[in-house]
C-alpha cells in the first residue's frame, strides 16, 4: 500500500504482477459539473481483467464522480480513460454499453412499472436476439428474478430492487460493471446480500468498480482499493493492505486495526 503508488504497484492476491492485463484504465482525470470547479483532479484508477475494485473515501471526494466520467455522464477536462487500450475518454453511455461497460447508478436504477422481465429487456434493446440466453444466464445467478419475471419491479423491496437494476445491467454482457453505492439504504442483511451478489457477478467473470460508503466491508471483499480525497487517489493497495493501513483506519474506517482484522 502507498500513498499516490502507481496503480500497477499493488496487484491482486491472486496474480503475479506480470500477468495482470488491465482493462480499463483512468489517468489524470480532472472533471466536474460546473464551468471551472473541478470535482476530480488529477484522478487515477486501474482495473485489471477479473478484479473487484473498491473505491472509498468521504463524502464529496469525487467518487461517484469518478464513475460517472468513466461512463460519459461528466465531461472529462483532461486526463484519459481506456478500455482494453482503446481510448474511451467522454464517449456516450449508450456507445459505452455496447463495448463492454455496463453501469448501476445509485438512484432511480430500475423502471418501476415495468416488470422485472421487462425491465431485463430494456437491457438487452441493443441486442434483443441475445435476450434469451442473457435471461437464462441471469436466472441462473439470481433464481429470484426468475420466479418473479411478471412482478412489477416498483413493487419489490430496495434490495430485490438493486437486484433487478444489477442483472439489467448484466444483459449486454459487460467486461466491466460499475457500481454506485449498491448498498446505499439497504437494511444490514439486504447489504449482505448486495455485497455477496457482487463477488458471485465477479467470479462469474466480470471485472467491478464498486463505490461504497461502507468503507470497511467495501474493503472485505475486493482485490485492490482506492480511497479518493479531494478528488485524488490518496491511496491504493490490496484491500487487505488498506484495512491495516493507520493512515486508512484513522483517517476513513474509524474503527481499531485489530477490530478491522476480527472483521477481515
Amino acid at each position: 500500500m502507498s500513498d499516490t503508488a502507481a496503480p500497477d504497484a499493488t496487484t491482486t492476491p491472486e496474480a503475479p504482477a506480470q500477468e495482470r492485463k488491465v482493462l480499463l484504465r483512468a489517468t489524470d482525470l480532472v472533471a466536474g459539473y460546473l464551468p471551472g470547479v473541478n470535482i476530480l483532479n488529477g484522478c487515477n484508477l486501474e482495473v485489471a481483467k477479473g478484479e473487484l475494485v473498491g473505491i472509498i473515501g468521504p463524502n464529496g471526494a469525487g467518487k461517484s464522480t469518478l464513475l460517472k466520467a468513466l461512463f460519459g455522464l461528466v465531461n472529462v477536462r483532461s486526463g484519459s480513460v481506456t478500455l482494453d487500450g482503446v481510448d474511451i475518454t467522454n464517449q456516450k453511455a449508450n456507445r459505452l454499453v455496447s463495448q463492454g461497460v455496463g453501469f448501476v447508478p445509485q438512484n432511480n436504477n430500475v423502471f418501476p412499472s415495468l416488470t422485472v422481465e421487462e425491465n431485463m429487456r430494456m437491457g438487452v434493446f441493443l441486442r434483443p436476439k441475445t435476450f434469451a440466453e442473457r435471461f437464462e444466464f441471469i436466472t441462473d445467478l439470481f433464481p429470484t428474478l426468475g420466479e418473479r419475471r411478471s412482478q412489477r419491479a416498483g413493487a419489490m423491496s430496495g434490495g430485490e430492487r438493486q437486484m433487478v437494476a444489477m442483472a439489467r445491467a448484466l444483459m449486454m454482457n459487460p467486461s466491466v460493471l460499475l457500481l454506485d453505492e449498491p448498498s446505499a439504504g439497504l437494511s444490514p442483511v439486504r447489504q449482505d446480500e448486495t455485497f455477496l451478489r457482487t463477488r458471485m457477478i465477479n467470479k462469474a467473470g466480470v471485472s467491478v468498480v464498486m463505490v461504497e460508503q461502507n468503507a470497511r466491508r467495501c474493503l472485505q471483499i475486493c482485490d485492490r482499493g482506492y480511497v479518493l480525497d479531494q478528488g485524488k487517489d490518496a491511496y491504493t493497495g490490496t484491500g487487505r493492505e488498506l484495512q491495516a493501513d493507520p493512515k486508512v483506519i484513522s483517517l476513513y474506517l474509524g474503527t481499531l486495526a485489530e477490530d478491522v482484522d476480527k472483521a477481515s
